[in-house]
């Protein structure tokens, strides 16, 4: 975290400088998802509790943020970061954030109603302060050969536009060697299960380690991804952010998701073994915090700013540490798909012959294309629930030739299965040319692993699809 002369880089850890300039060309030219789906769903309860472990998961830490309204954090659980550093660690956080973290319920508090408020606020003089609180656990990692899930429903400061300038909300993980040290970072690792900025409906997700700048994992930018929030925006509502540490693959695997859905994923032969290594051969602690101002803002337009609105909180339901012994099977231990809100086609947990792409329908975002005869997508634990749904939409679009034309089919289960509906698809007049298409389907309860299937008498590309969901 320092450079040979001794004199701290201008920008140090944490989570975020890695929002560089590859970060804010990917905004300029519009390749950072930012999908919107094409109808608003009802949320759980702010005060949802945290799931029951399924079978084959031990919970390791909860804290459902009960208590009284107005009352801190349950220091057994919680410490907090105060002031603009650690301890002989760099200012400003090392990332030119402007705000004074403090231990003040005016910043972090609980709401009464099983929630977590980190909120900025700015005082007469323009001064801002905010909170930030990590586990006093240092040793979350996974069981050799076992996974470990940290999740976290989270509703992100209810602020966009110029009103948003600076907000740099954070759920996130360090690793255990940088408590005390505070100059070693990235090497000893760092996992972003969240960050947003600047009030944008986007998720990124990071995984740092190596050297800084630059190094195997491409400091200070780190490797890592990013998705929207469907159904809801990221503001607007809560959702389920979630990593996987996975060492019962080879090779060993960090993943990140958004409501259940896998986005992105750093496997471990992505770097040297050293480097990997020195990332994760220890524990983590749980870091939730809200900025104000630094490196990432400023890739997306800077600030705060005259026009920043203060007082919107990060709303946290609950945070929640799951670990598995690892007995083959991945699937996400919560966040099943809702049949009934839109389902990114491009979010598929794995595909024949599909290519995604940039798509110029409503919201932007991916969608999948150069689908043909024999291509399919799967997309596991769609939740159907005990009302039968009977419909099925798509949203698709078609530059086919004349002449060729195919089936979108849904099969549950198995990609052999038969069909439980389909319709028929021919050029809608070009391959971005959008248009929601309904077909009637057999009745379909409870949790099936969807298949779309694309069958045509010919060779050539017929359809795109861009998202789909089901109605009753």
């Amino acid at each position: 975290m320092s450079d040979t002369s001794g004199t701290p880089p201008a920008v140090l850890p944490s989570r975020r400088t890695h929002r560089s300039a590859r970060r804010l060309l990917a905004a300029l030219f519009g390749t950072v998802t930012l999908a919107v789906a094409a109808s608003l769903v009802a949320t759980a309860p702010a005060d949802a509790t945290a799931p029951t472990p399924p079978s084959g998961w031990t919970q390791v830490f909860l804290d459902d943020f009960n208590g009284t309204a107005g009352t801190g954090v349950n220091t057994t659980n919680w410490q907090y970061d105060t002031g603009t550093s650690y301890p002989g660690g760099a200012a400003n956080w090392g990332t030119g954030e402007v705000e004074t973290m403090t231990s003040s319920t005016n910043n972090v508090a609980l709401d009464g109603n099983g929630n977590l408020l980190i909120t900025p606020r700015r005082d007469a003089s323009g001064n801002w302060t905010s909170g930030r609180i990590e586990t006093a656990r240092t040793d979350f990692q996974p069981p050799a050969g076992g996974i470990l899930r940290v999740q976290a429903r989270i509703q992100m400061p209810n602020v966009t536009g110029t009103a948003a300038a600076g907000y740099w909300p954070a759920f996130w993980m360090l690793g255990a060697p940088y408590r005390g040290n505070y100059q070693n970072w990235p090497s000893v690792g760092e996992l972003d299960i969240m960050e947003n900025v600047q009030g944008l409906n986007t998720d990124w997700s990071t995984v740092h380690c190596g050297t800084n700048p630059g190094g195997p994992c491409n400091e200070t930018t780190g490797i890592g991804g990013s998705t929207s929030c469907t159904g809801t925006t990221c503001q607007a509502g809560f959702h389920t952010y979630a990593m996987e540490w996975d060492r019962s693959t080879s090779p060993e695997q960090i993943r990140f998701y958004l409501d259940g859905v896998n986005f992105e994923t750093v496997n471990s032969s992505q770097v040297d073994a050293t480097t990997w290594a020195n990332a994760t051969n220890h524990g983590f602690f749980i870091i939730l915090n809200v900025a104000m101002g630094g490196a990432f803002p400023a890739a997306y337009g800077g600030g705060p700013t005259s026009a920043t609105d203060p007082g919107h909180p990060m709303t946290v339901d609950y945070v929640q540490v799951l670990s598995s012994s690892g007995s083959g099977s991945t699937t996400p231990p919560t966040g099943s798909r809702d049949a009934y809100s839109a389902i990114q086609a491009e979010s598929y947990d794995s595909q024949s012959g599909t290519v995604a792409e940039t798509t110029t329908d409503t919201g932007g975002g991916q969608d999948l294309g150069s689908l043909a005869n024999g291509d399919w997508a799967l997309y596991k634990g769609v939740d159907f629930g005990s009302t039968a749904a009977t419909q099925f939409n798509a949203r698709v679009a078609s530059g086919a030739a004349s002449g060729v034309s195919g089936l979108v089919e849904v099969r549950l289960d198995s990609p052999t299965a038969t069909p439980i509906g389909s319709f028929s698809i021919a050029n809608t007049g070009g391959w971005q040319t959008w248009r929601t298409v309904p077909a009637n389907i057999s009745s379909v309860t409870g949790t099936h692993d969807v298949y779309l299937t694309f069958t045509s008498g010919q060779s050539a590309d017929f359809v795109n699809v861009n998202w789909f969901d089901f109605g009753h």
